[in-house]
């Protein structure tokens, strides 16, 4: 490959999303490699260019045209109000990579119950542009400052109020705080630069990155079942498999018997199996699926 060759620049998120959108990678079959030392990971398409980036500045370079694309959150993508275009949501059941909630809190037993109640009051976040907007649309006034970190125990002293990320709560709780409103509901996101979704050659490319992102995590919670069934049994069968599994039925050498296959649920089999034996399959096998293309 020429100097002159295109190459597709990526942003890959620094921090709680970095290790699973390494493992995404890697499930949708690239061999993604961060050095602890580098900004520069390596993976194994030369025709892909990573930067490691914080997810809070990922949709402005995007914007900008320095990244191509990138994976960074929906609430720093609303948080920057960056024009990119969103090609996908990349939730999973992974760490980091679900639902989390950004929340407005105030102290137990404080006067403060609802966002009416701050109203000329002093609130904390990262997020300073969420909450503005937040407090605009409950047409509050109040008085919003950027929090470096430790925001959840500014309350009662530094703040009256403070708007900060939740997955479980349990930082909340353990700092006596109460949630007054959920501020937005963030997942990860793939965006791109509008023009690099105009260019051909870099539409294409993504398009195929995404499709095997997208079917690693439809992978994600799903195995494949394999077992051999008396033909006389292949009825009772199907009655036990979950209504959207599709079978592959196949005639094995002894007409007797085929080979039925089946993607199911993984939360299911433990359930499945049992009644599957007891329906007359045997030979049942399960097996890891790596990815699901649509």
């Amino acid at each position: 490959m020429t100097d002159t060759a295109p190459r597709l620049r990526l942003g890959i998120p620094k921090g709680s999303l970095q290790d699973t959108t390494q493992k995404l990678f890697q499930r949708a079959g690239y061999d993604l490699r961060i050095s602890g030392r580098s900004y520069y990971p390596d993976i194994d398409d030369a025709e892909i260019q990573c930067i490691l980036i914080r997810p809070q500045e990922m949709a402005r370079y995007v914007e900008q045209g320095v990244l191509d694309c990138a994976i960074t959150g929906l609430d720093w993508m609303l948080e920057t109000g960056a024009d990119v275009a969103e090609l996908a949501d990349l939730r999973a059941p992974w760490p980091n990579y679900g639902t989390v909630r950004w929340v407005m809190a105030s102290k137990e037993g404080s006067s403060f119950e609802t966002v009416k109640d701050l109203e000329g009051r002093h609130i904390a976040t990262e997020a300073v542009g969420m909450t503005k907007r937040f407090l605009a649309e409950h047409g509050v006034n109040a008085s919003v400052e950027f929090s470096w970190g430790a925001t959840e125990v500014k309350p009662p002293i530094l703040a009256d109020a403070i708007v900060d990320v939740s997955e479980t709560g349990s930082s909340l709780r353990a700092n006596q705080l109460r949630v007054m409103h959920v501020v937005l509901e963030s997942t990860p996101r793939f965006i791109a630069n509008r023009d690099a979704v105009k260019d051909d050659w870099k539409r294409a490319k993504i398009e195929r990155m995404l499709m095997l992102l997208k079917g690693a995590i439809a992978a994600a919670t799903r195995v494949l079942l394999a077992m051999n069934v008396p033909k006389d049994k292949v009825d009772a069968v199907l009655q036990i498999l979950p209504a959207l599994a599709t079978p592959t039925v196949s005639q094995l050498s002894d007409p007797a018997w085929v080979d039925l296959s089946t993607v199911v649920e993984e939360k299911q089999v433990r359930e499945l199996i049992p009644r599957l034996h007891a329906a007359g399959a045997r030979g049942i096998i399960e097996l890891p699926i790596n990815k699901i293309i649509e």
